[in-house]
């Protein structure tokens, strides 16, 4: 599918017998950011998880209808088939507060190579330096590797986990409200590497901030109750909605 790199097609999901997505399309276009805004409650942060099945870790009961299709395969990663291990390392997900493990900088971004079983050590250490120069942090921590990373600023807690994310060289990202834990120094810089790690990478951010969405993504989608209302490109969404819902939430009067 020229120019996608994942596509949802009529997606409902529920928890138990609370429909919380209901008959969802939305073509996910290669190497570029997608926003997903919409008051809270309305099924974004629902709808990233499906894209990496954070939802089977769940003890609850969950159900899904329709399909996630990944390209170039066009194989429904929903699939009972599918290992949810291997659509997670081909998928990544950063967190909305930053969560690094309570190990070394090193040991956190070479975790995903380790579960894949990768042994050699040099692969390891190339690709722990390459996901940290990628996350815009290498300078700052290329001297302390073997240190906690929890000892870290919050910002730079939260370029470490996109690093970490990145060390399996995912297709896409998953990004979920990741500085609304930071200040706004480090808020900026998170944009900035956002903006550029779509060189290399498809992006999916959910974010309450709609001048975030607005200057970071090329297309957003705006959610609401479950339903997807209005998709396209974001200077169009954020100038131009068609639908009165849509301009009713990005010009304050609800949400």
């Amino acid at each position: 599918m020229e120019n996608l790199r994942a596509q949802v097609k009529n997606l409902s999901f529920a928890y138990g017998e609370k429909k919380v997505l209901k008959s969802i399309d939305l073509p996910i276009h290669e190497k570029k950011i997608t926003a997903m805004i919409g008051p809270s409650g309305c099924g974004k942060t629902t709808l990233l998880r499906c894209f990496n099945r954070m939802h089977d870790l769940y003890t609850q009961a969950i159900h899904y209808e329709g399909e996630i299709l990944l390209y170039p395969e066009g194989k429904n990663i929903l699939g009972s088939d599918i290992d949810p291990m291997e659509v997670r390392m081909r998928i990544g997900m950063v967190f909305q507060k930053p969560n690094p493990f309570p190990k070394s900088i090193f040991e956190n971004v070479a975790y995903g190579l380790k579960v894949r079983g990768v042994k050699k050590r040099s692969f390891i250490e190339d690709r722990v330096e390459r996901s940290l120069i990628q996350a815009g942090i290498w300078d700052e921590v290329k001297d302390r590797l073997e240190g906690p990373a929890t000892s870290l600023s919050g910002g730079q807690q939260q370029r470490v986990c996109i690093a970490r994310a990145l060390a399996t060289d995912p297709e896409i990202l998953l990004l979920d409200e990741p500085t609304s834990a930071l200040d706004p120094i480090s808020t900026a810089h998170i944009e900035e590497l956002i903006n550029e790690l779509k060189e290399d990478v498809t992006i999916l951010i959910v974010t309450h901030n709609l001048h975030q969405a607005a200057r970071c993504s090329d297309y957003t989608a705006f959610m609401y109750m479950g339903d997807l209302i209005e998709f396209g490109l974001s200077d169009k969404i954020f100038t131009t909605p068609k639908d009165q819902r849509t301009e009713n939430y990005i010009t304050g009067r609800f949400g």
